[in-house]
């Protein structure tokens, strides 16, 4: 059968019902069977629990800004699932799509027919995964840029042998019941991607996460580089844009702008210095040797890739006085918080919740609610079937929340209302996050970059 993209998407969103969690080893065994596409690229591999896409995204416009032609592998999608795959910033084209769906198909067919192999189907992220780097591969990507899912230690993406840098970003008590019930236990899975001789960088903010990392990066005899808030130097927010500096390795003193009313974007951004300083050395070395001189990232080039850098649904303004931003667990939840009690609003806050039921919705409700920032809260099931129904929602805020059947009643009913000093926000949720960005474009009220 030869899918077409409507084929293809629909394909890849029923794998879940008939597929379980391979062991690494056969998911490493069919990218081996594919001709591990994209290992000749630089290859940034992200891990963490908070700020992973935005660090991803910030690199991306960096590289982008150099001129090396990039790929980003990112998750979840927030419309559209091509959104997963960028080459130099644009989704990968539905005929492309449908392309390396096909071959990865046929190639799975012919892998299956190995003893013992007969079984084996890639699950919905290992697809994706697959897909993304056949893509890249096809493309010439120089560098690829990638995400990885939950986890790390047992990630699909962490069948890539040999990455130029890996970048660790801040550890939170998410998707405990896979990968542990503490901070340290979630770091230890997390520092999984940790690969001899490449080196390491993450956010160091708590001492015994921190000592996680360093242990494990020590066994590998790896470079270790801890970013944190000691080394962002002087820090404004104002205008929605957020500034600071730090002092670089290689760059002396960088100052960065970013445009976005997100507070918590500058240790995402500072990680992302840290990590494009390694990828410098790794492409100019290379560069020298074919007999260009000069480095390959400039100072300049990072300050204003950071600078035009856009992740959607991350404390995004859509509309005048309206945000939206993807927090989903406590931490983001309390980076969300920082951000708002900074927006200067001069009038009144409403914010609109939705969760999913494996996160700690209780937990993530009390904290806005001992905030008090917002002067109204109102609650919506989402389409996904992991959504908390109306009475859960109601029950996270004792009763003390306004409900609707939709996000979208909600959220629109919300902007309606909006006197000209108030703010509107949505959070809880990315599922959410997209479906309103969905909703936004639908009605033609929103433009996405």
């Amino acid at each position: 059968m030869r899918f077409s993209y409507e084929q293809a998407v629909d394909y890849i969103l029923g794998v879940p019902r008939f597929t379980k969690k391979n062991v690494l080893e056969d998911t490493n065994d069919f990218y081996d069977f594919l001709g591990r596409p994209g290992e000749r690229a630089c290859i940034v591999h992200v891990a963490g629990t908070n700020g992973k896409g935005s660090v991803c995204a910030y690199i991306n416009s960096v590289l982008e800004k150099a001129h090396i032609s990039t790929g980003m592998f990112t998750s979840p999608h927030l419309v559209d699932i091509r959104e997963r795959f960028r080459l130099n910033g644009e989704m990968i084209s539905r005929e492309a799509f449908a392309s390396c769906m096909n071959l990865l198909m046929d190639r799975l067919g012919l892998f299956r027919k190995k003893p013992g192999k007969e079984e084996y189907h890639p699950t919905f992220f290992e697809m994706l995964f697959f897909m993304g780097m056949l893509w890249f591969e096809s493309r010439n990507a120089e560098a690829i840029v990638l995400e990885t899912g939950m986890g790390g230690r047992l990630d699909a993406t962490n069948v890539v042998k040999a990455p130029a840098v890996c970048v660790i970003t801040r550890i939170g008590l998410d998707h405990m019941e896979y990968l542990g019930d503490t901070k340290e236990k979630i770091a230890a899975e997390k520092a999984g991607i940790i690969k001899p001789h490449v080196p390491v960088v993450f956010w160091d903010e708590e001492p015994a996460v921190s000592r996680v990392i360093v242990e494990k990066a020590k066994k590998m005899g790896v470079e270790v580089i801890p970013v944190s808030d000691q080394q962002v130097g002087f820090f404004n927010f104002k205008n929605k844009t957020v500034d600071f500096s730090m002092r670089s390795e290689y760059y002396e003193y960088i100052r960065v702008c970013l445009r976005t009313p997100a507070v918590y974007q500058r240790h995402n951004a500072a990680l992302a210095v840290r990590a494009l300083e390694v990828l410098n050395r790794v492409l100019t070395g290379k560069a020298h040797q074919t007999g260009k001189t000069g480095e390959v990232i400039s100072r300049r080039m990072i300050e204003e890739g950071l600078l035009e850098a856009h992740w959607d649904g991350r404390m995004e303004e859509v509309l005048p006085g309206v945000v939206i931003d993807g927090a989903h667990n406590e931490d983001g939840v309390s980076a969300f918080l920082e951000s708002v009690s900074a927006d200067g609003c001069e009038g009144k806050r409403s914010l609109l919740f939705s969760v999913v039921s494996d996160k700690r919705g209780k937990d993530m409700a009390e904290q806005i609610l001992k905030s008090g920032l917002f002067s109204r809260i109102a609650a919506a099931p989402m389409e996904s079937s992991r959504s908390l129904a109306k009475e859960q929602l109601a029950a996270l805020w004792d009763n003390r929340v306004q409900l609707y059947d939709s996000p979208e009643e909600a959220f629109l009913s919300m902007i309606r209302e909006r006197k000209e000093k108030d703010m509107v926000y949505a959070a809880g949720s990315l599922y959410l996050a997209g479906q309103l960005l969905a909703c936004l474009q639908e009605k033609g009220l929103y433009q996405r970059e």
